[in-house]
């Protein structure tokens, strides 16, 4: 293998380092290309296998497939490690991606084909590229990324602002290229601490941790303040959903997790891609957190032996190589359109680590949602029930106080980047000094007086949930703008190993009430006015067993994965003001707050 080290040109004379790794011999050969913010020449924390923990270097994953044949292309994005320009995140990647490939297949070594893989930014540059159909791309690869729509996950979430962003621009600006070169730069940022300033928000352009980088501070506040789903949201990188009719008719992997931000992503662009008749299309969901797809724990929760993509991969790279083969070479391969795995089914005892075993086991399919799943309501009661009955009470309501001072604290579930504030995976939903704005006593969540619980009595059969979660709720507030949240739980019943049992996060959502009817149009309520929203708690598959209870949680707040409404009303990201609201959800029998949970037979 011979590896060479280029810059190469991009339309407006901005020069990419781009590392080409050949196979031995004439060529021409097939290609495989991968474009990072991380370092082309890295190791990658994901790049690891079952049997070896140790995180392989790009030059290592590079000489695995040019031993079966293919050229491999490592390259730096925009303003990262070696490549010239500025960076602006996500928004350059479609033209910078499209002129590499034309560049990649007019190389002498090439045959004019060529795939591409990567995590997380790295299928972010995938989907941009893919928009713009370049000529011999023939298969992707898109772990944990790949923007179907980064204002309704990825960036935001139905109006709230993910702040994983933040966590995200703050480390990586002390990598770049401009704080490397500058040791007051980088001093300046090394001697902050994040955790401290996420005490003290909303920040200020030029009043924030991010001051020392002004480009990277700049690009953050131009997410965080742009609210409203307009021609900005609708760009190149950020917006595949808007390119489905057009995308390159490459075969395609979408892989996520469900303690992961993009499961949302990849059934989009999956079921999209699918619907506009473009490539073949395949969807992976495992239990994972970010990228950790050889794992079997996440957060405080074991998922067993065959929670590993290993466990029926073989391992992440051979997994790769059978696809690229199938669609370069034609060789065989026996793969489902959809593998998932079912959470659930597990001892519930605590293991010799000291977690929970939950346990699950892997399903495959023909399609996503699966065929014959069926939307069961399950409605909210005054009294806390969460029952498949509807309330008989003409008029109920539940109403708390939302205090933005005192917000609900995040506590896991489905959420990267956030480290060293927060961090995602399966944890029971009891307050605690290990995860960031807990208090002393350190009760569970349900307990605080802005949090509504809704629960079924505990289960006599198993119930298999299986698809998109979605919690439409009637709700006023008594001010002009608020948020509403809503977090599905699978809650074990009292044990041996857990005397006080043991609720385990699935999935969440939020949404912005001033967003409510229409994204791209913000509108503020009118005190009392009665709105119906629907918060989108992403997909899931879990197995509730019998003994444990379904249970809904309503509240206004999950900071620190969320920037906190301040219930004002003022422009997004620059409010100076907070105020306390109230907030009511509606559980009558006109308007039925309910759960609406993707039920399918118990095994399949």
């Amino acid at each position: 293998m011979s590896v060479t080290t280029l810059m190469v040109p991009m339309r407006d004379g901005v020069r990419l380092a781009t590392d080409v790794h050949l196979p031995d011999g004439p060529g021409p050969f097939p290609a495989i290309m991968e474009r990072t913010p991380y370092g082309r020449a890295e190791a990658s924390r994901s790049e690891i296998t079952a049997a070896d923990r140790t995180p392989a270097r790009r030059a290592e994953i590079a000489a695995y497939f040019t031993r079966h044949g293919y050229a491999v292309v490592y390259q730096d994005t925009r303003g990262r490690y070696g490549s010239e320009g500025v960076f602006v995140k996500y928004l350059s990647d479609g033209l910078d991606g499209f002129d590499t490939a034309a560049w990649l297949i007019a190389q002498n070594w090439s045959d004019g084909r060529f795939c591409t893989m990567g995590l997380s930014y790295a299928a972010h540059t995938q989907a941009a590229l893919g928009c713009l159909d370049p000529p011999g791309l023939v298969a992707q690869i898109l772990d944990c990324g790949g923007f179907a729509n980064a204002w309704r996950g990825g960036i935001r979430q139905n109006g709230a602002f993910e702040l994983k962003q933040a966590t995200w621009a703050f480390k990586n600006a002390a990598l770049s290229p401009e704080a490397l070169a500058d040791p007051v730069m980088k001093a300046a940022l090394a001697a902050e601490d994040i955790r401290d300033w996420f005490t003290r928000m909303p920040w200020k352009p030029g009043h924030s941790p991010l001051r020392h980088h002004p480009d990277y501070e700049a690009y953050l506040f131009e997410q965080w303040t742009h609210g409203a789903f307009d021609a900005f949201w609708q760009q190149l990188g950020i917006w595949t959903e808007g390119s489905h009719a057009s995308y390159a008719r490459a075969a395609m992997v979408h892989m996520s997790s469900w303690f992961d931000p993009y499961p949302v992503t990849a059934t989009s662009n999956y079921g999209g891609l699918k619907q506009a008749g473009r490539g073949p299309q395949r969807l992976i969901l495992g239990p994972w957190t970010h990228g950790d797809r050889s794992d079997t724990c996440f957060g405080d929760v074991e998922f067993g032996p065959d929670a590993a993509l290993d466990s029926w991969a073989g391992d992440w790279r051979a997994y790769r190589l059978r696809f690229f083969d199938h669609y370069i070479k034609g060789t065989p391969l026996d793969e489902p359109p959809v593998r998932i795995f079912v959470m659930g089914g597990g001892s519930g005892r605590r293991n010799a680590a000291g977690k929970l075993e939950h346990g699950g086991r892997w399903i495959t399919a023909q399609d996503w949602p699966l065929p014959g799943a069926e939307a069961v309501p399950f409605y909210l009661h005054g009294d806390g029930r969460l029952d498949r009955a509807a309330p008989a009470a003409a008029a109920a309501a539940l109403s708390y106080d939302f205090d933005p001072s005192r917000p609900v604290p995040t506590i896991g579930g489905a959420l990267t980047s956030l480290e060293p504030v927060a961090s995602g995976g399966a944890w029971d939903q009891v307050e605690s000094p290990d995860f960031f704005g807990c208090a002393a006593p350190f009760l569970p969540l349900s307990s605080r007086p802005d949090v509504l619980a809704f629960q079924t009595p505990p289960l006599a059969a198993p119930v298999q949930v299986v698809g998109p979660v979605e919690a439409v709720l009637w709700v006023t507030t008594d001010g002009p703008d608020t948020d509403f949240t809503a977090k599905l739980i699978d809650v074990h019943p009292p044990s041996p190993d857990y005397p006080r049992g043991y609720a385990m996060i699935l999935c969440d959502g939020i949404v912005r009430l001033r967003y409510a009817e229409d994204p791209a149009m913000p509108r503020l309520r009118i005190p009392g006015e009665v709105t119906r929203v629907v918060v989108r708690l992403g997909p899931i598959a879990n197995l509730f067993a019998v003994g444990h209870r379904i249970r809904l949680d309503v509240s206004s707040s999950n900071f620190p994965k969320f920037d906190v409404n301040p219930n004002t009303g003022e422009a997004e990201g620059m409010a100076r003001r907070k105020r306390v609201a109230v907030n009511t959800v509606l559980v009558d029998a006109e308007r039925g707050s309910q759960v609406v949970l993707p039920i399918s037979p118990v095994g399949c």
